[in-house]
């Protein structure tokens, strides 16, 4: 009877565990990290100097709030892509895909998210930061989930607003307001987002075929895709010296931005020069340790120079 018990106890504690680790995966917990990463960003150049304790504790809620709100997007675009991620090898594992979470529940986990994090942000940080948040998750989960992705090839580029928005929430965290500098490192996320996202259909392209998406390789073809890849990072090489152009940093993170820019750039070359998908996907793995060499480096420009 005991053995009974025990049996049945550690099958519950499993099963619960399981449920959670679904959960955290409808987060999409690796993009998470980045969005939190780079509102963070916001907040360390919003505020001059070392921070304070009270700085400290306002960056800490306002992180807490801003992954609540992204994640609840996330599970949203978990939900509404259910049959589109179930066709595609990238995101066929996703708890919504495989049918292990209902659409009420996902729906419901949701709401839940984004009405606790927009709760902390309103009450704990401002009202600017909440609503600003609030927009990114309409932006994302709804103009650009529900109607741009399935509708247009440039989805990447007018819904890549969203997702350069987090050291724009960063900055209105600590100060209340949205500052030049601050759209400045928008500016950067807007422009970074299509070479990234574009490498990444280029080597998925059957996928996104498959699943009836019109990503640009699909509408386009490859080679039309791959010129559009290098032409951004260039544009976005030009973006990526404006924190040095308007003194929002020094030598150090220029010397960073330059070498990562060039790097980023002459992959982009040699993927429109001489295709192959081993060569998209290390392009692809590359521009995630741009933006992220590119914002350590503002954060140790900030605090060294």
């Amino acid at each position: 009877m005991n053995t009974s018990s025990s049996s049945a106890s550690a099958v519950s504690d499993v099963s619960a565990l399981s449920r959670l680790a679904q959960f955290h995966a409808l987060t999409k917990p690796r993009v998470i990290q980045l969005i939190v990463f780079c509102a963070l960003i916001g907040m360390v150049l919003a505020v001059p100097g070392v921070p304070g304790w009270p700085d400290v504790r306002q960056a800490l809620t306002a992180c807490a709030g801003i992954w609540l709100v992204a994640g609840a997007a996330a599970a949203f675009n978990c939900l509404i892509e259910q049959q589109i991620d179930a066709k595609m090898r990238r995101t066929a594992w996703r708890p919504t895909a495989r049918g292990q979470l209902g659409r009420p529940l996902t729906l419901a986990f949701s709401a839940a998210l984004c009405t606790l994090g927009s709760w902390i942000l309103y009450v704990w940080v401002n009202p600017l930061t909440m609503w600003l948040t609030f927009a990114t998750f309409v932006g994302y989960a709804v103009v650009y989930t529900v109607i741009l992705k399935p509708l247009t090839p440039q989805n990447i580029v007018i819904g890549g607003a969203s997702g350069a928005m987090p050291p724009v929430l960063g900055w209105a965290a600590m100060t209340g307001e949205v500052s030049p500098e601050a759209l400045i490192l928008f500016l950067i996320i807007f422009l970074w987002t299509p070479p990234h996202f574009w490498a990444l259909a280029l080597y998925r392209v059957e996928d996104y075929r498959k699943a009836g998406l019109p990503m640009l390789p699909v509408t386009h073809g490859n080679e039309f895709t791959r010129l559009q890849v290098f032409l951004y990072t260039l544009v976005l090489f030009a973006a990526c010296l404006m924190p040095f152009v308007f003194k929002m940093s020094g030598w150090l993170y220029l010397v960073a931005a330059v070498g990562l820019s060039i790097g980023f750039s002459g992959y982009a070359w040699q993927l429109w020069r001489n295709y192959s998908d081993a060569l998209a996907r290390k392009t692809f793995r590359f521009s995630l340790i741009h933006l992220a060499g590119l914002f350590a480096a503002l954060l140790l420009d900030h605090y060294l120079v």
